[in-house]
């Protein structure tokens, strides 16, 4: 047999009972050979049956041949991203996929993925295919995942004014998102590392991290995905390598200003706080100035309007100013670490802004 990368599977995991076994069953069924598969997951304080689920099957993953399986208990919530750096502790891989419990991969996903990262020793991180699904479908007999129908991601996008989205969000599979690309960024749900390239991101502001702390939860992707561009790294769609997402949030498509301000009231509180702190301390940490000036009329128009309107609808999003300016002195340290490592060109950079 020839020897394979070995692949880590990091997947940091809180109450999720509802999708641990549908998960758990996708990662078994992977056609690439266990022998070359390492597998970490970190219980974040779990409350529920997930611990119980993964002792269940404990054996079955094992008898599999995977090089390493090993559950982790944390009675800290670590956070997402926090929790996968450290997962990194426990990781040999030359390639790293960063999982949430909701996502259920194809079952060539990491076969694919390998044979495409093999391909250029400068792309840094994968980015799948997602298509949507509901875990309560799964619970149908004869309903099954497929290829095709409403796609989740196919990674970021960034306009000039520094809007953030994710590319075919909503929108029903179409030939446009068959073609394999460069993207600004991979998505947080299942991107796939490679592991050198996490390992050039990190910087020694406070404490030696890759993702940042500071963040906790949202946003840690768009960071790391803005960080990797900086220090050289391609980011690549294909769409070849194929996953499902059960979004918690979000769920419907944009249209106009009612459907943006529904979609607001179903997101939690909490997170809609993170987003606004850490969208900000992204671009505060990687934008060029250059190219902050440049776009200067459309950011403030950006700005402008989302303040007006938290003020009016989301009054308590805005309570997090004190926290901004708490850790604002902090991000501009890591700026400057950044900036002085930065490999790549403002204008470079500035392709991405559509």
């Amino acid at each position: 047999m020839s020897i394979l990368p070995r692949v880590t599977i990091n997947l940091v995991v809180l109450n999720g009972e509802k999708y641990i076994r549908h998960y758990l069953d996708a990662i078994l069924a992977q056609t690439y050979t266990k022998e070359f598969i390492e597998f970490n997951i970190l219980d974040n304080g779990s409350t529920d049956k997930t611990k119980e689920i993964i002792r269940d099957l404990e054996f079955r993953i094992s008898s599999l041949g995977f090089t390493k399986f090993n559950l982790i208990e944390s009675k800290l919530n670590f956070g997402m991203w926090p929790g996968q750096e450290e997962l990194l502790k426990h990781s040999d891989g030359k390639y790293v996929l960063a999982m949430a419990v909701d996502v259920i991969l194809d079952k060539d996903f990491i076969k694919n993925a390998v044979e495409t990262m093999e391909k250029d020793d400068k792309i840094g991180a994968l980015q799948a295919k997602i298509y949507k699904y509901d875990v309560r479908d799964l619970e149908i007999e004869i309903w099954k995942l497929k290829i095709g129908g409403t796609v989740d991601t196919c990674g970021f996008q960034i306009f000039k004014s520094r809007r953030l989205i994710n590319i075919g969000h909503g929108e029903k599979d179409r030939p446009e998102f068959n073609n394999t690309r460069e993207v600004f960024g991979v998505e947080g749900a299942c991107p796939f590392f490679r592991r050198e390239a996490l390992e050039s991101c990190r910087i020694s502001i406070p404490n030696s991290e890759i993702f940042d702390h500071d963040f906790f939860w949202y946003g840690d992707d768009f960071d790391l995905a803005w960080r990797m561009n900086l220090f050289g790294w391609k980011q690549v769609f294909d769409p070849s390598v194929v996953a499902w997402h059960d979004r918690q949030t979000t769920k419907a498509l944009r249209k106009n200003w009612t459907d943006f301000i529904k979609i607001r009231r179903q997101i939690p509180l909490r997170k809609r706080q993170l987003e606004w702190l850490n969208i900000r301390f992204t671009i505060i940490k990687n934008d060029y100035i250059i190219n902050i000036l440049k776009d200067l009329p459309r950011i403030l128009k950006r700005e402008i309007t989302m303040t007006v309107y938290l003020a009016i609808f989301e009054p308590a999003v805005l309570l997090k100013i004190p926290v901004f300016l708490r850790l604002l002195p902090r991000m501009l340290k890591k700026r400057k670490e950044i900036m002085k490592r930065a490999v790549v060109k403002s204008e470079d950079i500035r392709r991405w802004f559509e």
